[in-house]
């Protein structure tokens, strides 16, 4: 289980520190292997242990290519996915285009996210909880019934 909200640091190569809660499971349940994207509806990236985006791959596979739009999600999650191998210090190296395109610098946000983090440039993360929860204060009607039946 992935989740919690971390500040982690990147350094010049582009490498950042997977928390050290989460090494040891991590290792043992992938061997550090990982496949880090794009996500294709916010500027952050989606880092996926290897076995869960196997999975990912299993449902993008079973979507057409003929149809524009499951072809462009093919596109965007396969086209920028980039393998990525956690070192013994538990640092990841995260492809230069990958971090262009989610704005990262030396400071990032590292999102648990039950089966996969999400990476996000600190001022970017920031801004979603803004839009978040004001979505949330402006129409609390917009609740799917998944949602409005959920009791926590």
């Amino acid at each position: 289980m992935l989740r919690g909200v971390t500040t982690v640091s990147m350094d010049g190569k582009g490498r950042l520190a997977i928390p050290k809660r989460y090494r040891e499971l991590l290792h043992a349940s992938c061997d550090g292997l990982f496949v880090c994207t794009i996500d294709h509806q916010y500027p952050c990236l989606l880092l996926y242990p290897l076995q869960e985006w196997e999975r990912i791959e299993q449902k993008l596979s079973r979507l057409s290519s003929f149809q524009p739009a499951e072809r462009r999600l093919q596109r965007l999650l396969l086209g920028h996915a980039s393998e990525c191998e956690m070192d013994s210090q538990g640092r990841l190296l995260i492809a230069p285009s990958l971090r262009q395109y989610a704005a990262l610098e030396s400071k990032v946000i590292l999102v648990g996210q039950y089966n996969k983090f999400e990476i996000w440039h600190e001022p970017y993360w920031q801004q979603q909880i803004i839009t978040d929860t004001q979505f949330q204060a402006e129409d609390p009607t917009a609740l799917s019934v998944r949602l409005s039946e959920l009791s926590l």
